[in-house]
Formats: structure tokens, sequence, C-alpha cells
């Protein structure tokens, strides 16, 4: 168990290493609790730095002996390490160590799942494999050898030798520690090639237990498109002659960018019709295409020190959010990225797990994983695409490749491309990965009507095709924006920051008379006006969510109602329809005597009919705000949020939807329905979207009949796991026998279990939430040292937003006695479960103090890990 009370790490104290390594060699005699690592490391000083202390990380190692050029030496040995004096010049180390992978519960370093040997190396787990100087900026050529009885045995780069018990691996490229992977067991392939941009033919597998090869054929497809895209769009080819994937049950992350060895969570990269849902394809082809964009943004340029995290995950999120567009819908992809980063990103922007895209300090590494460093990491990435443009911004990738390969870089090298090929100064624009919190945007207009004593005149920004009545004014539209960004912990003042602004101004009669024009904002507060408007336009703001912000600006009910049926942007048009929907359930929570918004749901439901319109969209413009965005939504009206109402509310919302759109929902579901065989791509995925849509509304009038239908009928996960849903929901009196019957049918498949599991707790009403999750942890499938089943089982709860909050507390002490066991098994999984309780000083002074007491116990627990002492720690500051 490491330190509960570690010093803390500042990125303004790196310092460059003091030994370089020039090659590495490593031999693995595998046994389940008793494997033995030697390596032969061959060190030479580094010519940047200046102190000469030999040290290297180990943790948990039996050191068995060491040697410097063939001379036993004595080191001092730490918890954390070694020490030893050394040569001046260049030597080689050779040392061998004992582990245990089999009694590794913490899934890091090499650990055993199913029988299997597997590694998780990031940050920081190298040094639980063998002493070596484990930090990103030491990279060097591997050799790896594997002795074992297993018959299949994989490490990174190309196969070199292999014979009766072992086998070795060579990786050429230069990597960090971080990047080693090794894998051992008893696995078959599905096997498969790809030719590159230059001719050369790559071998392709997915590495999967028996029993699982028939869902690996969309994964190995999405591989290929991948690489195809990477060659394409960014010019970056494949760089081994192999290019291996292995999918392992016990992981505590959804994959792995190790060097040709990617290593996958099971339901990352396992899927086929029966088992896995449409969601479940999509996540698997993002995956796939994010780990293997790192082979470029991430493992030949890797990243300097952990405080850069962001500088290869931002980066590659972005790109793989930039696949996912193409293959599928580019406006349905932007909106559901929003979605997940107001749900994720945003409560931690603005809690007390706040830090900078690039944190300024940390205690342990591993708690760094966060939506701020991914997901509004690639949101920064994005927006210097907007401000470069496209052809600057290739240009700029094209200048990074080729100045960075090889390089352990920084946010700086980064950034320093793009002036160096743009002539812009940024640094402004690098406030973005130095200050933390959500800047707020508030915005005013004023409209200044055309002078009939002036000559008319047009913007030059106005659309030259807009019709003739807007056109050939002289009256000035003029839009006034102040940024503004709350404290947040270590950091009270704020600078300006730029924002990328898109907006676009339409008549009251629809046309559009300014196109998507983007504004640059560099001051608190600053104003950009449009002439030759004849009438006062309407504004559409922030299309396509150009900047990570809050909007803040008082529009009324008539003009969303109006961007809702007529705006040309894809974000702008949902987003008006969103706040319809927060409106009026606002409406509802702070005067009960208000119904919901019946005007906004005609208006939705005109919207909702367009089959013009991608049903994937439609889909997303019918879903309502949860409960947990309610929640801090009131929360920053200074009102103190009620869980059980904000439950009511969006069900009583629900309802009476259902009821009003009850003529119309055969026609929707007929027009929906899929009848081709099936298939996970983006066409089919959105009618079934849409159509489990349909069949809530369904569910709720008809009290599950066509749900029961569907269930019975469904040849695919997608819809039998939706009249699963509305069956729980709605059909209290047999809902039992057809949870029970899922298991049957699915009990051995472990995936599909997962979702059983997950769906019961996140369905369950408000006031038997806790008492499933809790039955569901004594069920003999329950695992607590398996981490997708304990996501599935408490992370649901804490998902369940009026069932964890409910007020007597029995969420909150639930997760916590569970939270509690965890540690001790798997510091990094029970950190990041912490978090859930981020947000809890925005509720009554009664959750509060139950929701303390319990964070209180965590803190308690005696040898609790550094992961989650640090977690906790900063949640009650």
């Amino acid at each position: 168990m490491k330190d509960s009370s570690p010093q803390t790490i500042y990125l303004k104290d790196y310092t460059p290493p003091a030994w370089l390594v020039e090659d590495v060699h490593l031999t693995f005699r595998l046994a389940p609790r008793a494997t033995r690592v030697t390596s032969r490391v061959r060190f030479v000083p580094n010519p940047e730095a200046t102190a000469r202390e030999f040290f290297l990380h180990g943790e948990e190692l039996k050191l068995i002996s060491c040697h410097i050029d063939g001379r036993s030496v004595t080191p001092e040995v730490t918890p954390e390490g070694l020490t030893c004096d050394v040569p001046d010049g260049p030597f080689t180390w050779e040392a061998e160590v004992e582990i245990s992978p089999e009694t590794n519960t913490a899934l890091e370093g090499l650990y055993m799942s199913s029988g299997m040997y597997c590694t998780q190396c990031e940050a920081e787990g190298f040094r639980k494999i063998t002493y070596y100087p484990d930090r990103p900026d030491v990279m060097a050529r591997f050799t790896v050898r594997i002795e074992s009885d297993l018959p299949v045995m994989l490490s990174n780069g190309n196969p070199v030798a292999q014979g009766q018990g072992w086998a070795e691996w060579h990786d050429p490229w230069k990597k960090p520690s971080y990047l080693f992977a090794l894998v051992a067991g008893n696995l078959v392939n599905h096997p498969d090639s790809f030719t590159t941009m230059s001719g050369r033919e790559v071998e392709l597998n997915i590495w999967v237990r028996p029993g699982d090869l028939h869902k690996c054929a969309f994964g190995m497809e999405a591989l290929k498109k991948s690489m195809k895209w990477d060659e394409e769009v960014y010019g970056r080819e494949y760089d081994l002659d192999i290019f291996n994937i292995v999918a392992v049950d016990d992981f505590n992350m959804g994959a792995m960018e190790n060097k040709g060895l990617n290593i996958f969570n099971s339901s990352a990269v396992l899927a086929s019709p029966e088992t896995s849902t449409d969601a479940n394809f999509e996540r698997i082809e993002a995956i796939i295409a994010h780990e293997y964009f790192h082979n470029w943004t991430g493992n030949r340029i890797t990243c300097r020190d952990w405080f850069q995290l962001c500088l290869k995950e931002g980066l590659t999120v972005y790109r793989d959010s930039q696949f996912t567009s193409d293959m599928r819908s580019a406006p349905v992809k932007r909106i559901s990225d929003v979605i997940d980063l107001r749900a994720r990103q945003f409560p931690e922007d603005q809690g007390p797990l706040s830090h900078p895209v690039r944190p300024e300090s940390f205690q342990e590494i591993n708690n760094f994983y966060t939506a701020t460093v991914y997901e509004k990491g690639a949101e920064v990435i994005g927006m210097l695409k907007r401000l470069v443009g496209d052809e600057a911004y290739a240009r700029a990738l094209d200048l990074y490749f080729e100045r960075h390969d090889g390089d352990a870089a920084t946010i700086e090298d980064w950034l320093q491309v793009f002036e160096d090929v743009t002539d812009r100064d940024l640094t402004q624009f690098k406030r973005w990965y130095s200050q933390s919190g959500t800047p707020r945007l508030k915005v005013t207009e004023e409209w200044t009507p055309a002078d009939a004593s002036r000559p008319p005149s047009r913007d030059l920004a106005a659309n030259p095709e807009a019709p003739d009545q807007v056109r050939g004014g002289t009256g000035t539209y003029t839009l006034t924006f102040e940024q503004h960004t709350p404290p947040t912990p270590g950091q009270r003042d704020k600078a300006p920051q730029v924002l990328p602004i898109a907006v676009g101004l339409l008549t009251p009669n629809g046309d559009e008379v300014v196109p998507t024009t983007l504004l640059e904002m560099t001051e608190a507060k600053q104003s950009f006006s449009f002439d030759g408007l004849t009438r006062k336009p309407v504004p559409s703001l922030l299309r396509g969510f150009s900047a990570p912000v809050v909007l803040e600006r008082e529009a009324s009910r008539e003009e969303r109602l109006f961007l809702l049926a007529h705006d040309t942007d894809s974000f702008t048009r949902w987003e008006a329809s969103r706040d319809l929907a927060r409106a009026s359930m606002l409406g509802a929570l702070t005067d009960p005597s208000k119904g919901p918004d019946r005007t906004w749901l005609e208006a939705l439901r005109g919207v909702v009919r367009d089959t013009e319109l991608d049903p994937a969209y439609r889909a997303l413009l019918l879903a309502l705000p949860g409960e947990n965005e309610m929640a801090q939504t009131l929360h920053e009206r200074g009102i103190t949020p009620d869980p059980e109402a904000i439950h009511s509310t969006r069900q009583a919302h629900l309802q009476a939807r259902a009821e009003l759109w009850q003529a119309n929902l055969p026609i929707l579901a007929d027009e929906v329905a899929v009848t081709a065989p099936y298939r996970p791509d983006a066409e089919q995925s959105g009618k079934r979207a849409l159509g489990a849509a349909v069949l809530d509304m369904q569910s709720r009038i008809d009290w599950g009949k066509t749900a029961a239908r569907q269930f019975e009928t469904a040849d695919n996960m997608t819809q039998q796991l939706s009249a699963l849903a509305c069956l729980i929901r709605y059909d209290a009196k047999n809902s039992a026998g057809y949870v029970r019957d899922f298991y049957d049918q699915w009990k051995d498949d472990r995936l599909v279990i997962d979702k059983w599991f997950m769906l019961q707790v996140s369905e369950a009403a408000p006031d038997r939430a806790a008492e499933v999750a809790e039955g569901l942890t004594q069920h003999p499938d329950f695992d607590l040292k398996n981490p997708n089943r304990f996501r599935a089982t408490l992370g649901a709860l804490a998902m369940n937003h009026a069932g964890f909050h409910r007020a007597d507390g029995a969420g909150y002490a639930l997760l916590a006695d569970w939270l509690i066991r965890l540690d001790t098994l798997n510091p990094q999984t029970t950190a990041r479960m912490c978090s859930v309780f981020q947000a809890w000083r925005r509720y009554d002074a009664d959750r509060q103090a139950l929701i303390r007491s319990n964070l209180e116990r965590i803190a308690a627990k005696p040898d609790l890990s550094r992961d989650v002492a640090e977690m906790v720690g900063r949640i009650l500051a």
C-alpha cells in the first residue's frame, strides 16, 4: 500500500533525469506467485542534467541480486526505490527481482486476470515490475524474453524468435516505461492484415479467451478504419510489422496504448449484435481509434512529465472525436460530447476537484486521469483549430510530428509549432492550460434601427445570398460579451481567456442573414457589431459549442421556440430545445402549481416528426436534462436542490409528453422500425435510438405491453435491453420475471451480466435503489475485484441521482462501506469512485452532514491508500 501522507509534486520543480537509458533487456520467468524478472539496462549520463544521483523507482519488489558492469553491488533500498553508487560514465545495470502477479489486485504492473498474465504500466506501474527510472522522459529500446509454458506470449514491438516455452520481442522505437506491455495466456486470435500507404503489410491480431472469438470482427474493422483514417487525415502511417490487441476482463480503465500491444478492457473491444448495444459498438469503435491514434500522439511523441498528460490525451481525444464524426454523424457526435462534458467535466471544474488542464501539482498522478485532462483538453485543441483554421492546423501538426518525433514534449512545444506556422502570439491562449474553472459568458444585445438619412450599406459578414429584405439596410446589431471565471481551489483571481465565439444571425422570418461567423474575444468585456441590417435579427450563439463556457443570456420562450423551429446550426437548435425543457422543469420545481410547458411540447413534436432530420438527432432532442444537471441548475440559481422533487418533476414531464403525443407514437414507431439485418452503423443505430425513446413513451401509456413484445422478439441487445429497462420502470408486477429470464439467458456472458447488474440499480425507484444495489452485492456473480462489475453495481447507484441522495443517507453509507473494502484491493478504482461525492455542498444541511460523515469514515480507514487519501482530502477541503 502506498504511503497515505506523501509529498506534493510540483511542475515548477521539474529537473531532467540524471541518467538516460540506451537500451533495456528484460527476461520474465513467469510463475503466479514467484515471477522472476531479470533486467539489463545500459545507462549513460544525461548531458542536460547537473545532478548525478542514481535513483531507480521500485515498489513491492523482492530484490534478489544486482550488479554494475558485472560487479555485485548493495544498494540502499526503500519502499519507493533504491539508490546506489555508480560510475561517472556509462555503465550496465543488472538486477533480478521477484514479484507476485497472482496477488496483485491493484491491477497495476504485472498481474493475473482469469489465468492470463497482463500488465498495466501507465502511469507508474512499471516500478512494480522491476527497478527502473519510471518516468516518461526516459525513453529506450526494449528487448523482452518471456519464459512460460503458456501457449501465447506477447510483448511490444516485433517478434524476433520463439521456441518451446519461450518467446522474444524487440521494439525498435524508443519508449518510456509506461508503454511497456506483456501478455501470456491461453489465448486465440482473430487475424487480419492492413496495407499501409507506403505498401507495407502489417499483421493484425485481436487476442481473446476461447469462446470470445465470435466477438472480434467489429473491433478488427474498427482498427483498420482507424489506420486508414489516420493516414488520410493526419498523414500518419503505422510503423511496426505487427499490431496486437488483447482483451482482458480485469482492467481499471478502457484500454491502454502500449506500443504495438494494446491491452483492452474486454468491454471496450468485444462485441456482437446479440450481446452488445449500439452504444457499445460506437464506444468500441471510438476507443480502438483512440488507442491506435496514440501511436503518434502519445507513443512516438510522448509527454515530458505527467503534468503534460493533456498533451497526449487531449489531442488524442480530439482526434478520436473527429474520427467518430467522420464515421457517423458530426452534429450528433458534437452534441453527445457536449452532454458528456457538462455532465462530467463542468461539475469537476466547478467543485473541490477543480484543476487546470495542465495541473501545477499532484500527490497521486492516477487521480488526474480526469474529464478535465481528457475532455476539456480536447476542447482546447478544438478551439485552437477554430482560431487558426483547418489549413494552418494541418501544417502545424505536420511540423509537430516532424520536429518532435521521438521526443518527450511539453505544452510549450505544442503551442510553439502553432506560433511558428501562424505567427500568432498564443501567450493568452495558453491560459486554457493553466487556469482552472469554467468561464461564464454573459451576453447582452443592442439594436440601432436603420437611419433614413444614411445611405444603405451591407455588413461584409452578411450572407450575399440572403433575401433582399435583410440586405441594404443601415441598422446595426451589437452583441456585448462579458466573461468571468469563478474562483476555484488555489486560484481566486482569473484572467480573461481567448474565446472563439461562433455566431449566426437570423431574420424574424427564419432566413439566415449572417452565416456562422467566428468572433475572437480576448478582453473581459468586448462588443461586436453587425452593420447593414434592415430588421433586428435573432442571434444564434455559441454555434457548434465553439468554446467550453456557460452561456448566460436571458432569452424569451418565444425566441427559443423560434430557434428550435428555424436555427440552421444543429447544436444551437438542440440547445434551444434543452433550454426550453430546463425552463419548464425549473418552473414546476419553483412553483408546484405549474405543469409542463405544453407550447414547448407541441413545438418539439413538430420537429421530432420531421423525417428529413437524422433519427439520432431527433432522439437527442427528446432527451430531457438529467436529474444531476437540474440539481446543478438549481444550485447556480441559489436554490437548494431536492433530489426527490427533481425526480418527480422530471417524471411528470415525461408522462405529460407521452400522453400529449399518444396518437403519434405508433406512427413514429413504424417510421423508425428496422427490418433489415442488424448493422451497428449510424443509420440503423439512429433509428433504434429514436425507437427506444418512443418505446419509453408507449410504455408509460400501456404499462409495458409493447415493451414486453419487444423483449420477447428482439434479435439484438439494443432492443432487448431497452425493452427490459421499460419493463423495470413501468411493469412492477411482472418485471422480476423478465429480469430473471434475462439472467437465465445470459448468465454465461460476463459482459451482458454487467448490464444486468447496472440496469437493475440505475432503473430502480429512488426509494429502493440502495436496497437493490445492496442485494446485488450479495449475488454470487458480484466480484469486488472486477472493476467492471463494481462499477456496474455501485457506480450505477451513484448515477441514480434521487436514489443515491435518498434523505436517510442509505446510498451514501452503502457506497462508503464498499469503497472502504475496495481500497485495500484496488486504490485506483476506489479513488475514482470517490468523485461522486464532489458536489456534496450543493445539497441541504442534513444531506451534507450525512455525506461528510461517510467521507470522514473513509478518511479514517487504517492504511488508507495515497490515491483515496488525496481525493477525500480535496473533496472535504
